[in-house]
């Protein structure tokens, strides 16, 4: 395991060995902040990599000769492209220390998702931006979020039919109790406890009120915690 920090924030950022050992000795590579997503230089100083240690063969036979004659040109050896790790392979949220909270951002509005983007970042969330509903799909399926915020209208033009909140509406129990949902409306009031229990959601924050995002958010999750604990208390004492 691999310690770096950010020289921007200061966010201490774990690589896991199997990252690391796709790395030749001695080259540099490359990795995104998952808190303020500046790029850090790191220089893999650790051993070769696995890949690397593969047994000799046995020795070829002799090719034979051939008569004399203009030997051609050795071909030009391509450049090695300089290992990057911020892809799909190498997700920032993987290098996050034990009990870091991460949350995904469906909005495409941009002056409202920068509002509801520095309420979750104040509450200490390490964020995920979706751009659109197939790509949020894709990452919920690949890791489990603390906090999902997604607008009703969020790749779609009828609230009705959103293909993210109908995913999320079909989770099991076990996993759902694990996830807060934010749903950004603009036909239902702010802090509708009746109207988010019929879309399946844990609270609900009007448009016109996004200038409240985090205390909203901070009095809605301090509830939800309050109304678990006992439950998650339970589960860890079975669990062992």
């Amino acid at each position: 395991m691999m310690d770096v920090v950010c020289d921007k924030c200061d966010t201490k950022i774990k690589i896991p060995d199997k990252k690391i050992q796709k790395i030749p000795k001695g080259q540099v590579f490359a990795i995104a902040c998952p808190k303020c997503k500046n790029k850090i230089s790191v220089e893999n100083k650790s051993g070769a990599s696995a890949s690397s240690k593969s047994p000799a063969g046995r020795p070829a036979k002799p090719a034979p000769s051939k008569k004399p004659g203009k030997a051609a040109p050795p071909p030009e050896k391509p450049a090695a492209a300089k290992p990057d790790m911020d892809d799909d392979d190498a997700n920032p949220f993987d290098m996050l220390e034990d009990g870091a909270k991460i949350a995904i951002l469906c909005e495409s509005d941009a002056k409202a998702r920068e509002k509801i983007k520095t309420a979750l970042e104040n509450l200490e969330y390490h964020i995920m931006e979706s751009p659109n509903p197939r790509d949020a799909l894709r990452q919920m399926r690949l890791r489990d979020f603390d906090v999902v915020v997604l607008n009703e209208r969020f790749g779609t033009r009828d609230p009705d039919m959103n293909h993210v909140l109908k995913h999320l509406e079909q989770l099991p129990m076990v996993v759902r109790r694990n996830v807060f949902i934010t749903l950004i409306t603009t036909r239902f009031n702010s802090m509708d406890n009746m109207m988010a229990f019929n879309k399946s959601v844990n609270v609900l924050i009007n448009m016109k009120d996004l200038n409240e995002a985090e205390k909203l958010l901070k009095r809605s999750l301090k509830d939800n915690d309050a109304f678990y604990r006992v439950y998650k208390e339970s589960l860890q004492k079975i669990k062992g």
